[in-house]
């Protein structure tokens, strides 16, 4: 009997002892982030300064991005773009996806999350996101003086599930693009094989739920999601998600088959066109795959 309740107690205190390496570990399962920024937009021939913000008990800031001015600054309703990279790389990784916005017109304020790139070192979690994203907010209202009803926001991958999440926070914003958000990105955590013996969905603090964000959103979204060639049909049915986004919404499909660059860019740009001269009383899109609509 002794025998049988040291080895009952000692597989408790290994199990106990998996889960508490499971909690403290598990963000790696979701995040991947690095820190050597290889990649500047000087690659591009973009201008940029390179910045920092939101300060720490120390003084030193626990946020550092790049501001890329637009080719027209002082052009009359220039927007600016607060773009929200994704979980993988850091910002060095997204130099190809800035100059495509560059060339729809707008300026660009992009940073890495901490622990992220030159950012503080922590644990990412949705979380911090969320309070980086914040603190970007008020870094491009608060020191460079830019009204919210000229801010869109712009996010890839689970960098656009953040910008809906912040998005249905603010609507004094101006608009929202998401560029295919990850759903239910929890799952990439709780499903993971090395979750099968921990109760992985209690212990995964990280919930990324996007449907009540997309209920509660009330600023215009334009939202892209990859897909096969458009020209072959059946298209796949557009998002779930994006069905129950209630604001102004266009959908458009990118597809490697076509100049996928060319048609964010070109998609963006008649969007943000009709920003500018509409404000926020956008047509619905086509979701034909027409990268016209």
């Amino acid at each position: 009997t002794m025998l049988l309740l040291v080895l009952g107690g000692a597989a408790v205190c290994g199990w106990a002892v998996l889960c508490f390496m499971f909690w403290q570990g598990s963000w790696q399962l979701l995040y991947h982030p690095t820190s050597s920024v290889v990649r500047t937009p000087a690659s591009k021939g973009l201008a940029f300064d390179s910045i920092a913000f939101e300060a720490i008990a120390t003084g030193q800031p626990s946020l550092r991005g790049w501001w890329i001015p637009s080719s027209a600054p002082q052009a009359p309703g220039t927007l600016t773009a607060l773009y929200l990279h994704g979980a993988s790389g850091n910002i060095g990784d997204t130099v190809d996806m800035l100059a495509s916005l560059h060339n729809a017109g707008v300026n660009i304020l992009t940073f890495d999350y901490r622990g992220y790139g030159q950012s503080q070192f922590v644990h990412p979690s949705e979380m911090h996101w969320q309070q980086d994203a914040k603190s970007a907010l008020s870094y491009l209202t608060g020191t460079r003086h830019i009204a919210p009803a000229s801010i869109i926001l712009v996010g890839r991958d689970l960098g656009a599930d953040l910008a809906l999440e912040t998005a249905a926070q603010h609507s004094e914003l101006a608009g929202a693009v998401l560029i295919a958000p990850i759903p239910s990105a929890a799952n990439q955590i709780i499903h993971d094989p090395r979750a099968l013996f921990v109760p992985a969905h209690w212990l995964a603090s990280d919930r990324w739920e996007l449907r009540l964000p997309a209920k509660q959103i009330r600023i215009p979204v334009l939202w892209f999601e990859w897909t096969v060639d458009p020209d072959t049909l059946p298209l796949p049915d557009q998002p779930q998600i994006f069905n129950q986004v209630a604001s102004p919404r266009n959908f458009v499909w990118l597809t490697p088959t076509r100049d996928p660059d060319a048609v964010l860019s070109g998609s963006l740009s008649a969007w943000l066109s009709d920003l500018k001269n509409k404000g926020r009383d956008l047509p619905p899109c086509m979701a034909s795959g027409d990268i016209t609509c």
